[in-house]
């Protein structure tokens, strides 16, 4: 995939991922307000009295929230439109990271780490842009998020491979118990210990190998389909859908760069 097409790609993807999590949370609104469940008073006393405390009820006050939150879907849309500039992706960047602070953290654990590291992305090829190499540019911010992707899938499945529990199987029982729907029926063919185990392991296999993805453009693709099967099965049984989304938007770093062929 051409940098230019993957840029493309990764900004339309990525305007939607995000507007997605944004109309997530305006649904959810008035649990955060004082009355709510997440109320900030709560939250706040985790930041030492100071200046960014101050700073802070001000970002996170009612009405501020409602403001930000709403001022982030032109903004998206305009991403998605005509694409990014510094002013968008520095307003995107600092609105997620204000976010992750309004969570303590992550309000979605890794999906909002993975949007974090597109939108770091997206940040440092418009930095790198200021020296005017656009294409340069776009290569750096690719590679970062691409070299992030692949690392998660790996170190999720090097995890793995250490547990005992994924190794025999167990633990995808375990996990599929917890799924939305309920435990698995006491006849299901996923709680045989061979399956699980088979599972398990191609699981393991197929995230452990994530690095070989770099290795040729149909080795990616190839990846990266099998990646959103994954993700959206991890939706279906978990409801993780902003997962499925978070990590779609990297796809298009991964193609680009398996094309760069710069281990030969």
């Amino acid at each position: 995939m051409p940098v230019s097409g993957a840029a493309r790609a990764l900004e339309v993807l990525l305007a939607l991922s995000i507007l997605l999590q944004t109309l997530e949370y305006l649904r959810i609104r008035l649990a955060l307000t004082v009355q709510g469940l997440w109320a900030w008073p709560v939250q706040r006393a985790d930041i030492p009295p100071g200046p960014v405390q101050k700073l802070l009820d001000l970002l996170f006050a009612d009405s501020a929230m409602q403001v930000h939150l709403l001022l982030r879907l032109p903004v998206l849309l305009l991403l998605a439109w005509q694409g990014s500039n510094l002013a968008l992706a520095l307003f995107l960047f600092v609105s997620h990271v204000s976010m992750l602070i309004r969570w303590r953290g992550a309000f979605n654990g890794g999906s909002d780490f993975m949007t974090l590291v597109a939108l770091t992305g997206l940040l440092l090829a418009e930095l790198v842009q200021l020296g005017g190499d656009s294409h340069l540019a776009w290569r750096a911010g690719l590679w970062y998020i691409c070299l992030q992707s692949i690392t998660s899938y790996f170190m999720s499945g090097w995890v793995k491979l250490m547990q005992p529990e994924w190794r025999s199987g167990q633990a995808m029982t375990i996990f599929l118990n917890a799924a939305v729907y309920g435990p698995l029926l006491p006849a299901s063919v996923l709680r045989k210990p061979w399956v699980a185990r088979l599972g398990a392991w191609a699981f393991i296999g197929w995230e452990c190998a994530a690095p070989l993805a770099l290795l040729h453009p149909l080795v990616a693709l190839a990846y990266c389909a099998i990646a959103m099967v994954f993700h959206f099965l991890v939706f279906w049984f978990f409801g993780l859908n902003r997962f499925f989304w978070a990590w779609l938007v990297t796809f298009p770093a991964i193609l680009a760069c398996s094309s760069q062929q710069v281990f030969w």
